[in-house]
């Protein structure tokens, strides 16, 4: 059976996967491991590389042939044109590269793409996951950090540097009491509606220092009047962050995912008011939970990597597209 290899690294594990053709573009195997970023970048990219053999070597086994391509998903800043992880700092690593490493890994010539993570899982969400059907859709994961991802007619907007969709940095208040964001700006919506600021702004308000944004999600369900009022507070923010967003790009759907979108309805319910709240002459998209989890990544690799085989047929000569002019010694492939 034809398929292509996936990987989506992450600071703590490396998923993985063996992806089927579409329509379906089945898993057909998974495996996981610990990324390993504590013994360093150069180990890390070596735990990289010796996962793809072996997830090679297991497609030769299970299916009789190597895989067709390679799709990796890697946080930070990805330069997807020359196949370069430019920068991580949870890995630690700097111009890392990575597809060109892989291909020389993997050998036989097997083409790799390379795409950011966040993008690659929106990538995922949008085609075949909650945004199916969407011809303009943000996909906005809230984790310990915010990001996003701008879908088009079934791709990924990348921008012209690589940094499109960081819904995350927009800042959605101002003022000196508008917290300090690690990206060096203020007030931004990463420091006000991810999990990791609603898990810190619950531990302030309780006292415990072991009390996260989970914990404040039940006493919300609950009905805990002070749990309510941390919630809303995010939840006002991220109504702030989503309005600048769909007023930007129009989209059909706006896609929730990531740890806060586990809280189901006690987010999005208030959320969609929040939003509906506030628009005036926009349309009001569709806001819907991710529907693929923590395989999206996985599955936007492995897309890459079907995308990255698509693109080649349709560029390679064939006897009937390719007109060749023997005077001037050129060769021109019409589409």
């Amino acid at each position: 059976m034809k398929h292509v290899i996936a990987l989506d690294v992450g600071g703590t594990a490396i998923k993985a996967a063996l992806i089927g053709p579409a329509p379906d573009h089945v898993l057909l195997h998974e495996a996981r491991r610990p990324t390993g970023r504590d013994r360093g970048p150069e180990a890390v990219v070596a735990g990289i590389l010796d996962f793809a053999a072996e997830l090679q070597e297991t497609g030769r086994r299970l299916f009789g042939e190597p895989a067709a391509a390679a799709g990796v998903a890697v946080p930070g800043i990805v330069d997807a044109t020359t196949g370069t992880a430019v920068y991580a700092a949870n890995l630690g690593w700097r111009d890392v590269p990575l597809r060109a490493l892989l291909g020389e890994r993997l050998g036989g010539g097997t083409p790799v793409a390379l795409g950011h993570d966040v993008r690659t899982g929106g990538l995922a969400e949008g085609r075949i996951g909650a945004g199916r059907g969407a011809d303009r859709f943000l996909f906005v994961p809230l984790g310990t950090g915010i990001a996003g991802a701008i879908g088009i007619d079934g791709r990924i907007e990348q921008g012209a540097h690589g940094y499109a969709g960081e819904i995350g940095h927009i800042s959605v208040r101002t003022g000196p009491d508008a917290p300090v964001c690690g990206c060096g700006g203020r007030g931004c919506l990463e420091t006000l509606a991810s999990a990791a600021a609603v898990s810190a702004a619950w531990a302030r308000a309780t006292g415990d220092a072991d009390a996260d944004a989970a914990d404040c999600a039940k006493a919300v369900a609950s009905g805990d009047a002070l749990a309510r009022a941390v919630w809303q507070e995010a939840v006002d923010a991220l109504a702030d962050g989503l309005v600048i967003g769909l007023t930007l790009l129009d989209p059909h759907t706006l896609i929730i995912g990531g740890g806060l979108a586990e809280a189901g309805d006690t987010l999005f319910a208030p959320l969609r008011a929040a939003v509906a709240e506030r628009i005036t002459f926009q349309k009001l998209p569709r806001i819907v939970p991710a529907a693929l989890g923590d395989t999206a990544g996985c599955l936007g690799a492995g897309l890459l990597a079907w995308d990255l085989l698509a693109t080649a047929t349709a560029t390679t000569p064939t006897d009937t597209d390719t007109d060749t002019d023997t005077e001037n010694n050129t060769t021109e492939v019409t589409a």
